[in-house]
């Protein structure tokens, strides 16, 4: 068991770095609509090396054994390192992208919680549908655009992914009380729009056999 918490805490710190990494392009591309598109470069190798995202797994915790939430709960602080430290390293760096998020960390923590938590069900939903259509389909062209596109709308959309948030929130050092809870929030609401949305895949595959 220790073992195994061990691979899913090294597979979630270098998950929470992949996503840091989408973050940076993201905020480092002058076109949005470009970023957007570049920053799905994170959880496509989150896909393709098997790494653990908590928004990927979190939609599975009904189908696995009791023992899945201690290693949905390391996952999450495996991540929140993996951002913070890609966090801590970027700061060093010469790119000029901290008054950008600065603004983007202060909009998400100023933001209502109820806002917030509708926001990130959302997110939920289309992280659940981007993995398990990676994870399902036999074609690499299928597997890839599912990434792309749900990554592209979220952003777009402005639904909320709590990992992404804590690399922004840790790169704009704007932690406080009100980012942990609204970071809680956003959690919350990703493990419920990833479980919704798989409630009904698992129902749609039970009444169409």
């Amino acid at each position: 068991m220790r073992k195994s918490l061990f691979n899913d805490l090294i597979k979630s710190v270098f998950a929470g770095m992949m996503i840091g990494i989408g973050g940076t392009v993201y905020l480092s591309s002058a076109n949005s609509f470009l970023g957007t598109f570049l920053f799905s470069i994170g959880l496509l190798m989150i896909c393709i090396y098997k790494m653990n995202l908590f928004t990927g797994m979190v939609g599975y915790v009904l189908v696995n054994k009791i023992n899945y939430i201690l290693s949905l709960i390391v996952t999450l602080f495996g991540n929140f390192v993996g951002t913070y430290l890609c966090a801590l390293g970027i700061s060093e760096t010469r790119l000029n992208i901290y008054d950008k998020v600065v603004n983007i960390a202060g909009i998400k923590i100023n933001d209502s919680y109820l806002s917030v938590f509708i926001l990130a069900v959302f997110c939920g939903v289309l992280m659940y549908i981007a993995v398990n259509n990676f994870r399902k389909n036999d074609s690499y062209l299928v597997k890839c655009l599912s990434i792309i596109i749900c990554v592209m709308v979220f952003i777009i959309s402005g639904f909320e992914h709590s990992i992404a948030n804590m690399f922004y929130i840790s790169l704009a050092k704007a932690w406080s009380i009100k980012a942990i809870f609204s970071i809680l929030i956003m959690v919350l609401g990703n493990a419920c729009g990833a479980i919704l949305i798989a409630c009904f895949d698992n129902y749609n595959q039970r009444h169409s056999q």
